[in-house]
C-alpha cells in the first residue's frame, strides 16, 4: 500500500470510530427535554398581549439617583442625565415627579428547602407591605412556591389579608423554582391596568433549583420586555441553618455589570436574584438577621417610589437584547440604579 492510501485509509478508520463513538453516546444519553408549557398565572393574562411600556416606540427605564450620604438627589431634569443605548446617546423625557402611580405588587417568596428556617422573619412582612400600598390605591398578591409557583393569595388592597396568609405558610419540597416563579409573577403583574406601577419583592435563595418550564434565556427577554421592577432580597440556605447558632451580619455584594446575553447567562446560574433585579432596574439585598431583613425590605419600599422614569424611542432598531447606561451629566458623586437591559423584537 501506498503512503498516500496508507494515510487516506488511517483517516477513514479514525473517522469511523468518532462516529461510532457519538453514536453510542447518543444511546447513552437521552435526548434533551423541551420545557413544559407554563400554565396561566392568572386567568385575565394573556400571553400575546403587548407589553404596555416597553414597545419598539418607547422605553421605560426607573432610575434611584443616592446622595453619597444617602437620601435621594431630587429635582434633576433631562438635562441633568446621559442615557445610552448600546453605547450611542439617546434623547430622553424625564417625568416631572416622582414615580406616583398606584402600585401593583406581587410578593413572591420561597416556601421549598431550608426557607422554612426565614418562616419567622416573613410571618412579620405585613406591616413592612404598607409601605407600598399607603396610597389606599395599591394592591398586593402572594405567590409560593418550591418546585413550581402558586398563587396563595390574589390581588388585595388589604396588606392585613396578605399578612395572614404570610403567617401560615405551609414548608414546601426541597425545590427553589426561581425562573419559573419570576416568570409567573411578571405574568400576573401584567395582567394588571396599565396605570399601575408593578414591582415584584422576591424573596428567595440565590439559585434556581428545579424550574421546568422557562429557560434562563426565555426569562432574560421577558423581563426584558416588560415594565416589572424587581426587588430582591436574599438569603442563603447555607447562612440560614448556620444563623441559628451564629449571628452572621452579612453585607451587600457589588453588582457586576454585563452587556451581552452570553454573558448574563453564567451570571443567572450564579445568582439569579441579583441579575433579575439588576437587569429591571431593581435592587439586590441579601439578609442574614430578623433586624437585617426589616431594613432590606424597608430600603427596597422606600427605594422603589423615589425613582425618575426616563422614557425614551431607541435611535436602533437592532432586535435582541440592549444594554443601558444611565449616568449623571455632572459628578455629583450618586449611586445611581437604573435599568441596565431591554428586549426589542424584530421589526415587521
Amino acid at each position: 500500500m501506498k503512503s498516500g492510501q496508507f494515510r487516506t485509509a488511517c483517516s477513514l478508520l479514525a473517522f469511523l470510530a468518532l462516529a461510532t463513538a457519538a453514536a453510542h453516546a447518543q444511546q447513552q444519553m437521552p435526548p434533551a427535554e423541551p420545557p413544559l408549557p407554563m400554565p396561566s398565572a392568572h386567568s385575565s393574562a394573556n400571553p400575546d398581549t403587548p407589553t404596555l411600556r416597553v414597545t419598539a416606540n418607547e422605553v421605560l427605564v426607573p432610575t434611584l439617583v443616592e446622595k453619597p450620604g444617602g437620601g435621594v438627589l431630587y429635582g434633576l431634569k433631562p438635562a441633568d442625565f446621559v442615557l445610552e443605548d448600546n453605547g450611542v446617546p439617546q434623547r430622553i423625557r424625564v417625568q416631572e415627579e416622582m414615580d406616583t402611580a398606584p402600585v401593583a405588587l406581587v410578593v413572591a417568596v420561597e416556601e421549598g428547602g431550608a426557607s422554612v428556617l426565614e418562616f419567622d422573619k416573613l410571618a412579620k412582612l405585613g406591616p413592612l407591605l404598607d409601605l407600598f400600598l399607603s396610597d389606599g390605591k395599591g394592591q398586593a398578591a402572594l405567590v409560593g412556591f418550591d418546585a413550581k409557583p402558586h398563587l396563595i393569595r390574589d390581588f388585595t388592597h388589604s396588606s392585613d389579608e396578605v399578612n395572614q396568609a404570610l403567617k401560615h405558610l405551609d414548608p414546601g419540597s426541597g425545590g427553589a423554582a426561581i425562573l419559573d416563579s419570576v416568570s409567573y409573577a411578571v405574568d400576573l403583574l401584567e395582567s394588571e391596568p396599565k396605570e399601575y406601577r408593578r414591582v415584584l419583592l422576591l424573596i428567595s435563595e440565590e439559585r434556581d433549583h428545579g424550574s421546568k418550564h422557562t429557560r434562563p434565556a426565555e426569562l432574560i427577554r421577558k423581563i426584558g420586555q416588560s415594565d416589572v421592577l424587581v426587588l430582591s432580597v436574599s438569603f442563603s440556605p447555607a447562612r440560614a441553618e448556620l444563623s441559628h447558632d451564629i449571628k452572621d451580619s452579612g453585607g451587600d455584594r457589588t453588582m457586576n455589570l454585563f452587556s451581552t446575553l452570553a454573558m448574563i447567562l453564567p451570571a443567572f446560574k450564579k445568582n439569579i436574584s441579583k441579575e433579575i433585579a439588576r437587569m429591571s432596574g431593581g435592587e439586590y439585598h441579601p439578609f442574614t438577621g430578623d433586624k437585617s431583613f426589616e431594613q432590606r425590605v424597608v430600603e427596597s419600599a422606600q427605594h422603589a417610589r423615589n425613582r425618575y422614569l426616563i422614557t425614551f424611542s431607541p435611535s436602533d432598531p437592532t432586535p435582541g437584547l440592549h444594554t443601558i447606561h444611565v449616568r449623571t451629566a455632572q459628578n455629583y458623586g450618586a449611586r445611581i440604579v437604573a435599568r441596565a437591559n431591554y428586549w426589542r423584537e424584530q421589526e415587521p
